[in-house]
Formats: structure tokens, sequence, C-alpha cells
């Protein structure tokens, strides 16, 4: 059964007028060879036609329950385009590295793409407080409600305005995150001295209790793995580790830890915005909601294809409940130094978390 949402069920109170800029920052060129792929791809702004024009997307790996959303968003903006709106999907960091997507999509080496906030530390100051650990709903239908309300504040807004000259345009929520790998974690002493694949504010959790944060990408994930680089690896469960095929190179998957994970999204830069045809824009808030309620079905069909495999080819080892307060309890501490940093540096952060708390409390039913 197929899940179905409405534009007001998801609270989508985003602008979808061209956005005027109150400063237009001076821009660096980003020079290299991504530039040129871009460019070779067709895809800077001036990839318009006389009567149509062309939004060219890089995202990594390829098409996945993650994807599913964007895969939805093309469908439904290119049909109200009737004709003068194309959205290409480049999979496979086609038009450039995934590290360089916040810099390409600023200068317009292409129009749109995907971000995860855990790939680019310090570059999305408070949009990062969705990666402070155990913040976020275990349910992935609030998940996604706490995410579109977060990424329709101001001050996110104007973060991904001043600091990107980009716009939120797509959803890319993530499931709950457990870890999959060849050394079994089941209570916190487990922890120690295992090499463990997270990021960000989710690595400073498992630092608590001695774990070793091992950055990697998604698609370094199996050879890491497989040539014991890391221990174990943090991913959104279950689709990920299936898409990426790591039960191959592992013993053991957790399945209760129910870590925060990744906050990502998709990314329009505001020129090509701009000049995108009104009746495509206007047609984005009923995109949003069938691209949230295809990814939903997604993860769960993903979940009905993997957890048997998983049971039948790991050690799926059930954390208890109470491993997972301890951590959550130990989390309470980066909260608190996360808002120290920022507000020290002038950024409105305490407020920004207050504000995620109350989306959470609203989205988990409370």
């Amino acid at each position: 059964m197929r899940t179905k949402l409405s534009v007001a069920e998801y609270g989508f109170t985003g602008s979808y007028r061209a956005v005027n800029k109150i400063s237009k920052p001076k821009f660096g060129l980003v020079l290299g060879l991504t530039m040129i792929m871009a460019m070779m791809a067709g895809s800077v702004s001036v990839a318009n036609s006389a009567d149509k024009v062309v939004w060219n997307f890089n995202v990594w790996g390829g098409k996945r329950a993650f994807t599913k959303g964007i895969e939805v968003i093309k469908d439904k903006l290119e049909a109200a385009g009737n004709g003068s709106f194309k959205l290409s999907i480049n999979y496979g960091d086609a038009l450039g590295p995934k590290k360089q997507n916040p810099e390409n999509i600023k200068v317009g080496a292409f129009e749109a793409g995907q971000i995860c906030v855990g790939y680019y530390p310090g570059k999305y100051p408070l949009l990062s407080v969705m990666e402070l650990p155990f913040l976020l709903p275990r349910d992935i239908k609030a998940r996604a409600k706490v995410e579109m309300a977060v990424l329709s504040h101001p001050d996110i807004v104007a973060e991904l305005t001043d600091r990107w000259n980009s716009k939120f345009f797509g959803p890319a929520f993530l499931p709950a995150y457990e870890f999959m790998g060849n050394t079994r974690i089941e209570t916190v002493a487990d922890m120690k001295g295992v090499k463990m694949r997270i990021s960000g504010l989710n690595a400073k959790a498992l630092q608590v209790f001695g774990a070793v944060p091992t950055m990697v990408t998604a698609t370094e994930g199996y050879n890491a793995l497989q040539r014991g680089t890391i221990d174990s690896f943090g991913f959104p469960y279950t689709y990920a580790f299936g898409s990426y095929k790591l039960y191959e190179v592992s013993k053991y998957v957790t399945e209760g830890l129910a870590m925060s994970g990744f906050m990502c999204l998709q990314t329009v830069n505001i020129d090509a915005w701009n000049k995108t045809p009104e009746a495509v824009r206007n047609a984005l808030p009923a995109a949003q909601a069938a691209a949230i309620a295809a990814m939903i079905d997604a993860y769960a069909a993903a979940d009905k294809k993997w957890r048997p495999i998983f049971k039948e080819k790991l050690d799926v080892v059930q954390v208890d409940p109470k491993t997972r307060a301890k951590l959550a309890e130990g989390a309470g501490k980066i909260w608190i130094e996360w808002v120290k940093k920022h507000e020290d540096k002038g950024r409105p952060a305490s407020k920004v978390l207050k504000f995620v708390q109350e989306q959470v409390k609203k989205a988990s039913g409370g």
C-alpha cells in the first residue's frame, strides 16, 4: 500500500517564488576539472535553450531508496513545466566529487545537487543541529516532518542563502543509523578502541565511550570494511547496508542503537531557481509531498527485502535499551557544547535547537 501525503500534513511553508537576495556575495571561481566537467555536461545556467530551462543535479551512487525523492520531484516538476523544464539527474558524482557540491552549486558549475551536512564540517553550522546525537525521532515519518519544518526556519533559510547562494528544494531524509562490520557491538564497553564510521557530532558521542571515529564516505565503505580500515560502519538501516552490499564483508549488524546520522537535503542555485518557470516553482510543494511519500515507501520496501537477508547472513545484535539510554545521556554534554560554540560566534544556536526539540515533540505526538 502506497503512502499518500498531503501538502498540509508536512507543513510546506517556504516561499516558492523567485528569491530576492539581500546581499549578493562575491564568489570566487571554482576552477579545474570539476568546472570543465560541468560545462561539458551543459550544466552551467545557460544550459537553458530558448524554450527550456535545464537543471543538472549531482548525486553520488546509483538509484536507490535515498534517490527516490529526487526521481519523483524530477517527474512532477517536468510535468508541471510542460516542456519548458528539464531536471537531469547525474548519478555517480558524474559532475564532480560530492565534497565539492556546495561550492559548485554556489557558483553555478551545476544548478543543483545532493548535500549531506556531515560531509562538510563547518560549512553548515546551524543546520548541523540535525546531527546532534539522539536528537531526532526514530520513526521515519516523524523524522521527515521535523526536517521539513527545520528547513523552513528563517535562520536555516538564511544560512543556505547567504553562505551558499542556494535554496532547499528536495527532501532527502534518512532512517536512523545502525552499525555493521566485523566487531560485535552490544554494550558500551564493546566500543572501546573500535574504529567506527560515523561523522561530526555523532562521532563525539562515540568518543565518550572510547570508540575511534573514522570517517569514510558511503562509496568507500565496502573496501574499508574488507581491508580492516574500519571495524564497524554506521549507515541508515536497512537500505544503505543493502544498497552498498556491506553485508558481504561483515559479520555483525546492530538493531536498536538508532543514532541520528546524517542530515541530507537537495539544494539549487538561487540564480537557477529564479530563472525557473513559475509553473514549475508553484508545483514544488506538491512534488515534495509526493517525494516524501515515495521515500517512506522505498525505505519500508528495503526493510522487507534486507532484514531477512541480514538475519540469514549476519549475527543481528539487539542493542539493550539501557545501552542506548547511556549513550543518549552522554550526548547531553555534546548538545551543550554545540550551543556554546555557535552562540560564542554570534549564531542563534539555542533558538534553533529549541525549535528542533519542539518539532520533535510535535511530530512524535507529544
